[in-house]
């Protein structure tokens, strides 16, 4: 079996043309730059990276066609008293190193993919991007009921997003080869689970062709 039949999930449920989002996963200095606090770490931030190429054609893709970008960051308090049971007992090394705290270059997107005005950036501080997040009321508000996502990591953010939005009832696309994690196995059971009942797992060739299409009768583009 190859690696694509193991990741992806045969007919991709269907998305409608003026009420489908780009959702891009936390693809933030931390995670992705060299300087970045995963690198500190000693993490595999280039792993990571493999994502950006997938990222940067979705959302070129995306602005051409029309549709509505959302950019996720992953954020701690200053402090860290919003960190909880992550950044004081299971992975205190983030409080220590300074990863994701406000006001750090950490936080922000990457120059390759900053957004524009019009995009809308969803800080969060954990890994689900509608928990304690507007995400919801803003998807109302653009009408929305399918997301496309793509972003890091795969097995956390990625994963954790996918299945909060399925349970809110929107159709879901993970695009598999403009997602990343640390370590190949992960990735590849990450997208597995997700495939049986929390969203089509497709490849940036499927989601770009449908972003055309969408965009072609797209009343808001």
């Amino acid at each position: 079996m190859s690696e694509e039949d193991q990741t992806t999930s045969g007919t991709p449920m269907p998305l409608t043309a003026g009420r489908t989002a780009l959702v891009v996963v936390d693809m933030q200095k931390a995670f992705l730059d060299p300087q970045g606090s995963c690198a500190r770490l000693g993490l595999p931030y280039d792993a990571l990276r493999t994502a950006i190429p997938g990222v940067k054609r979705l959302i070129s893709a995306a602005r051409e066609s029309g549709l509505p970008i959302i950019y996720t960051r992953f954020v701690y308090r200053d402090d860290y008293r919003d960190g909880g049971i992550v950044t004081n007992q299971l992975l205190p090394a983030l409080r220590e190193n300074r990863a994701l705290a406000a006001g750090t270059a950490d936080i922000e997107i990457i120059d390759e993919l900053t957004p524009q005005s019009g995009d809308i950036v969803i800080d969060k501080n954990r890994p689900g991007a509608f928990h304690g997040t507007p995400l919801r009321s803003c998807l109302d508000g653009l009408d929305a009921n399918g997301l496309i996502l793509c972003g890091v990591t795969t097995n956390v953010c990625v994963e954790t997003t996918a299945r909060e939005a399925m349970q809110h009832d929107f159709r879901v696309w993970v695009v598999a080869d403009a997602t990343a994690e640390f370590e190949d196995d992960r990735h590849t059971v990450a997208l597995k689970g997700l495939s049986w009942m929390f969203a089509s797992i497709v490849e940036s060739r499927q989601a770009l062709a449908a972003i055309s299409s969408l965009g072609q009768t797209n009343p808001n583009t």
